[in-house]
């Protein structure tokens, strides 16, 4: 047996005890490609084990594949999670993947990406060879082929369709890419009919275990704004896109014991169907490592017994920069349902309404920074400062001195938002945590959270906070959601975790 040689990649005992044992802790965080068939896996596939000596394992799908190695028919290396060791924190690797993931690629080169990650390209080319055993071009391919594979494999969508979906801006070169990379084309792999339901695909989004989507959904259904979302016990659902011809989506907990949640997906638009699940997966977590974030906080003596209470807690994402700055402006000193309330007028006031409200309840679009920048939010009980940080925000964003891009450092983000009337630490690194989904943003003055890290003494300070949260990088924004989940705990029994 032999491995591509990463840091990231596990020991080869470790992936060999994996492979045998099936462990879907590790699904995701390495691939096992076979010489003899010439075919890569995830490490829960259920084909026979091969004989040790035809073992290869891999840090990625993009290195399995640039060596020769097609993707499994039957354990789907498109449904395995992503692996957040390259994607977490502010190395360059974690930033241009986050570019990646946020369409970059189809507009920028490979050395235009370099430039705003602060590298030159051929440096970026080498690191990611090293990190993820593949150039950048090729990483992005697979991750879009794999994107095409499950929409073959579950969807009734054309194969024109297909191709725009996952990133390709031509047919023929989809085909050419897809034929490549599977040893067969796209209409081939489509062999059974497919059953579309009110317009709607479904698909399988995988995490790895364990998973609290009961906490998740929690979290969500207490900020859920009515006519934009709608959170059940149950489910998740939203409404998005042009007003004219609206998206909706609902995304629920996969039947049986498959580590998935269920989505139906409406997207009018094919092109945009890669990004809505690119932001479904970031927004529900679904990428994370529950492991790595417990050899982290588990040696905290703070953090120990929640970790142990509730280890598939997750970091709660948001749909929308924009829609969550001004959640978060309205949060500033009030409680969580007031801050809601004050979310809704706007939503009422100035939302624009969908035609032909595709899901009951789901009937508005969350106002842009267009729309706010010259509206008299005083008008609907917002107080004159407040009105003022949310029309500064939205100039702001329209000026091009803020923005919510995924790659860039939490530092930089924090610096840039706090020299905005209005906007301070707090609200800046609550931003990081819900709007880039930052795991190591930590709005240190949050009252809350003062309190619960103290246990049973006094509340800490804001800068005793911060000091002992030094032990808890680079995951500081979990530490964040397991001492804000304790608070409710206290009040109210367990639920089960999946």
């Amino acid at each position: 047996m032999s491995s591509h040689t990463d840091p990231t990649l596990p020991d080869e005992r470790t992936c060999e005890q994996a492979r045998l044992s099936r462990d879907a802790r590790f699904d995701g965080l390495f691939f096992t490609a076979v010489t003899s068939t010439r075919i890569y896996c995830r490490p829960v596939c259920p084909a026979p084990s091969p004989k040790p000596q035809n073992v290869r394992y891999y840090a990625s799908a993009a290195a399995a594949e640039a060596a020769g190695f097609r993707p499994c028919l039957r354990c789907r290396p498109e449904l395995a999670p992503g692996n957040d060791a390259w994607q977490r924190g502010d190395h360059v690797i974690a930033r241009t993947l986050k570019l990646m993931d946020s369409g970059g690629f189809d507009e920028l080169s490979v050395d235009a990406m370099a430039e705003r990650v602060g590298l030159g390209a051929r440096q970026l080319r080498r690191l990611f060879v090293e990190r993820l055993g593949a150039p950048p071009i090729s990483v992005h391919t697979t991750r879009r082929l794999l994107f095409a594979k499950q929409l073959l494999t579950e969807t009734a969508l054309p194969v024109t369709e297909v191709a725009l979906a996952s990133g390709f801006g031509s047919l023929r070169r989809f085909n050419a890419a897809f034929l490549q990379a599977n040893r067969m084309p796209p209409r081939e792999l489509r062999r059974h009919p497919h059953r579309i339901d009110g317009n709607a695909i479904t698909l399988r989004l995988g995490y790895r275990p364990p998973y609290d989507f009961d906490a998740m959904l929690a979290f969500l259904r207490g900020r859920a704004l009515p006519g934009v979302e709608a959170v059940d016990d149950h489910s998740y659902a939203r409404v998005f896109g042009d007003a004219q011809a609206p998206g909706w989506l609902r995304l629920s907990a996969w039947p049986g014991d498959e580590h998935a949640l269920r989505l139906q997906l409406h997207c009018p638009q094919p092109s945009h169907m890669l990004g809505a699940v690119t932001t479904l997966r970031r927004m529900f977590d679904l990428d994370a490592n529950p492991q790595s974030i417990g050899d982290a906080l588990k040696d905290s003596a703070e953090l120990k017994p929640l970790w142990r209470k509730r280890p598939g807690l997750r970091l709660p994402g948001s749909w929308n920069g924009f829609e969550m700055a001004v959640r978060a402006i309205l949060g500033q000193q009030v409680s969580v349902a007031a801050a809601r309330t004050l979310a809704s007028r706007i939503v009422q006031r100035y939302g624009t309404p969908v035609a032909d409200v595709p899901v009951p309840g789901l009937e508005r679009l969350f106002p842009g920074p267009e729309i706010l920048v010259d509206a008299d939010l005083r008008e609907i009980g917002l107080t004159s400062a407040r009105a003022t940080t949310v029309r500064g925000v939205a100039q702001a964003l329209l000026d091009g001195r803020i923005d919510f891009r995924s790659e860039q450092p939490l530092d930089e983000f924090v610096e840039r938002w706090v020299a905005l009337p209005g906007i301070g630490e707090w609200t800046a690194h609550y931003l990081a945590m819900r709007g880039l989904s930052h795991p190591d943003a930590f709005p240190a003055a949050d009252l809350i959270l003062r309190r619960a890290a103290a246990t049973d003494g006094p509340e800490l300070s804001t800068k005793a906070l911060t000091a002992l949260a030094e032990a808890w990088r680079p995951w500081r924004a979990y530490a964040v959601i397991h001492l804000w989940r304790s608070t409710s705990d206290a009040a109210a029994p367990t639920k089960k975790v999946r």
